[in-house]
């Protein structure tokens, strides 16, 4: 088995844990000490309870279809940022949203065809 952990420091250790757990939809992978590393697909994200956050990352969640984008925005309206839309640049459709902390994470589906993910 090949793959990768994105880890992020979180100040707020059990409300990131919780909101995307329970808000986003995430499911635990491995749990260790001070440690929590979640699953989206093929997407691996480990958040580590310290003093301070990292807040510049992007995360990015994508689905199959403009619906399950809209279904999205509709179950997280409350931290949405913007409204879905297509971007034509980029050939997606998405939202943008804060989760707890503040950190920037982004819903979108793809306009185009994409490479298979093994594995995901």
């Amino acid at each position: 088995m090949a793959g990768g952990i994105v880890f992020l420091r979180t100040a707020q250790f059990e409300a990131v844990k919780s909101f995307y757990l329970d808000r986003v939809g995430m499911t635990v992978w491995l749990e260790q000490q001070d440690i929590t590393i979640l699953r989206h697909g093929n997407l691996l994200v480990g958040f580590h309870k310290q003093d301070t956050s990292d807040l510049d990352a992007l995360l990015t969640f994508f689905y199959d279809t403009r619906e399950e984008v809209d279904a999205m925005y509709a179950k997280l309206s409350d931290i949405a940022t913007t409204e879905p839309k297509e971007n034509t640049k980029y050939r997606i459709y998405n939202f943008f949203g804060k989760d707890p902390e503040g950190r920037n994470i982004e819903f979108q589906c793809f306009l185009h065809q994409v490479p298979e993910i093994i594995g995901g």
